[in-house]
């Protein structure tokens, strides 16, 4: 046999054996750095690598962890050099000085957090564990809160507490000690309970309750309808977009910054439903002086059984290519099918 058939053999038993754990690879290197777009590059990077170093693999590990073991010290290395992935809601409190626009930061001074489209990382419906679990991992409020810890302490805790490695196996991924990984869990964990985290009570997206308010809030935008939100909102709901550094904090804040500087007049908004990060969200499209409706970011809800307890728009056009959408909408009524 050629060396050439004998490689086209190895790689289809390699794609056989590791191809299955993409997903939540992505998932993972997600959670790890907080981009879309770098966990994509990646992954890309780990099944680089593994297929280098599979002639070497003599199955000591499952294939599954051994993959993990790769993929977390390609983020590791990754996160080296870069600066965290904030919300502007981590730069600093609410903001409640006198009435301006608000203000926008500098290009290149923050690196933003971005959302995950939830079709990049779907779990089959026959594992409703999985499902739950990729869901609930992945919400942006841990998401944020998880940029905050150290690199090493942050791939502890996910390791541990979300993707259940024992101790163990979390200490020969990281090349590490069972004890070195006990005492990070320890302080991950201590680090997470001081930052504040969303409420327990959220709704699912599958909820009728959660697309209801999904519903009406594409509605009042749509409509330029102030009293809309009102109906959908939190008396406590939080507003943020980046790459702004001013959020608000209250339904009447809220509502005013959204009513003074950004509903605009009718047919000015045009949104269309979708997921991300196991929440509600909608690609925005807005009115260009030409009239056309051009990709403008996307906002992510996190719903409540009592309404909408935040809002984060991520002002960024092209992410609504990354959600599988056109740049401009041809015509009005497109949804996407």
């Amino acid at each position: 046999m050629t060396s050439q058939p004998r490689e086209a053999l190895d790689h289809d038993r390699f794609t056989a054996e590791t191809g299955r754990f993409q997903r939540e690879l992505l998932a993972h290197c997600y959670r790890m750095v907080g981009s879309a777009h770098d966990a994509e590059d990646l992954v890309q990077e780990t099944y680089l690598r593994a297929w280098r170093a599979y002639a070497g693999f003599e199955g000591r590990a499952s294939i599954r962890s051994w993959l993990y073991k790769i993929a977390t010290n390609v983020c590791l290395r990754a996160l080296e050099p870069r600066r965290i992935r904030v919300l502007p809601s981590g730069l600093a409190g609410s903001y409640d000085g006198p009435d301006r626009p608000p203000s926008l930061v500098a290009p290149g001074e923050v690196s933003w957090l971005e959302p995950l489209p939830n079709a990049w990382i779907a779990q089959p419906a026959d594992d409703p564990a999985a499902v739950v679990v990729a869901r609930e991992s992945l919400r942006l409020a841990l998401i944020a809160s998880l940029q905050h810890l150290p690199a090493r302490q942050r791939a502890i805790l996910i390791l541990r507490d979300v993707l259940a490695f024992s101790a163990a196996e979390t200490a020969e991924i990281l090349d590490t000690t069972i004890a070195a990984v006990k005492s990070g869990l320890q302080r991950a964990r201590a680090r997470l309970d001081e930052l504040e985290l969303e409420p327990t009570e959220l709704l699912e997206p599958t909820d009728q309750r959660a697309r209801a308010l999904l519903d009406g809030y594409i509605a009042a935008f749509e409509r330029s309808d102030a009293s809309l939100l009102e109906q959908v909102l939190r008396a406590d709901a939080t507003l943020e977009a980046t790459p702004f550094r001013d959020w608000q904090s209250g339904r009447a804040m809220c509502i005013h910054v959204l009513g003074a500087y950004v509903l605009g007049t009718p047919g000015d908004w045009r949104m269309i439903a979708t997921t991300a990060n196991g929440q509600p969200a909608a690609v925005v499209y807005h009115r260009a002086t030409d009239g056309t409706l051009r990709a403008d970011g996307v906002v992510v809800l996190t719903p409540t059984a009592t309404g909408i307890s935040r809002i984060i728009k991520f002002h960024d056009p092209a992410l609504v290519a990354t959600f599988g959408f056109p740049d401009v909408l041809r015509h009005a009524g497109w949804d996407g099918k």
